[in-house]
């Protein structure tokens, strides 16, 4: 056995509450792997209370960065030292690293990884997207829409505090017009729209046979409709938008395409984005 061997693994994580159904651990070791990197990623559960703990125990162990899922992505803000101008722009962070300076940086990939998935199968420019929800993840999608030129946007919420709050800062925050509608009984999306994107926690394992409450009939032929849900990735309303015709995107892209961004912010280094969906599609696998 070499003297010289380090026993030492680098740290990473996700911090949430509840957080035992997310799957980024599950692409993230294997792209370590590929890398020759002897990193681990943990999934720990934190107490919405027990966040600035978590929070200063990282920085303890010198861990090289984290991420934060609801409902930490917006309280973990004053703990931080610096945002990056997307994250501050958006007012939420997901992913956290420290610079060369060794201070602990808040961003947001959540936003830049949905638009990689949107890109690659149709323009962003010119797009009216509706987005249901009003939390962390609606913010970065909205916020990155509408920065990628989206024509319009709306913010579909049962709060209309939240979701009033939340077109007037995209709409602020962008100049791209954002209008507010409130969520009651089953959605019917509009003439028209490009893009429908349920940003909400409804479908997430194990919640698995919840409804997207959306009027079927107005999913129609050329709607494009993304479900950000990882965990089941074929969702009830990824299914019912397909047999009406729709194009779709599950949350695998985008929990890929931002875990890309989060490795590259942590190591300084690209990971293999396929074998981190191969990874994610094997756990997802009929059995």
């Amino acid at each position: 056995m070499s003297a010289s061997r380090s026993f030492q693994q680098e740290l990473v994580g996700v911090f949430g509450w509840p957080v035992a159904e997310n799957p980024t651990q599950a692409m993230i070791e294997p792209a370590f792997a590929a890398m020759g990197l002897d990193w681990r990623y943990l999934t720990v559960a934190v107490r919405p209370a027990h966040l600035g703990d978590a929070v200063r125990g990282a920085r303890a162990m010198q861990w090289k960065g984290f991420n934060c899922t609801i409902p930490h992505k917006v309280a973990v803000i004053p703990l931080l030292d610096r945002l990056t101008p997307v994250a501050e722009a958006i007012g939420a962070v997901n992913c956290a690293y420290f610079d060369q300076e060794g201070a602990l940086v808040g961003d947001n990939t959540d936003g830049k990884g949905f638009l990689q998935s949107v890109a690659a199968v149709r323009p962003v420019a010119g797009q009216r997207a509706v987005i249901l929800g009003a939390g962390g993840a609606a913010r970065a999608i909205a916020v990155e829409l509408a920065l990628a030129g989206a024509a319009a946007l709306s913010i579909v919420n049962r709060s209309p505090e939240r979701g009033e709050a939340l077109a007037r800062h995209v709409e602020q925050r962008t100049g791209v017009p954002t209008t507010f509608v409130v969520w009651e009984g089953e959605y019917a999306v509009p003439d028209g729209t490009d893009v429908l994107v349920n940003a909400t926690s409804i479908g997430l394992f194990p919640d698995v046979t919840a409804v997207v409450p959306v009027k079927a009939e107005t999913l129609r032929a050329g709607l494009l409709v993304c479900d950000v849900i990882p965990n089941p990735p074929r969702t009830r309303l990824i299914a019912a938008a397909e047999s009406r015709g729709c194009e779709t995107l599950d949350g695998l892209g985008m929990l890929v395409n931002q875990g890309v961004i989060g490795i590259q912010r942590w190591t300084g280094r690209d990971p293999d984005a396929a074998v981190m969906r191969s990874a994610l599609e094997a756990v997802f696998a009929p059995v």
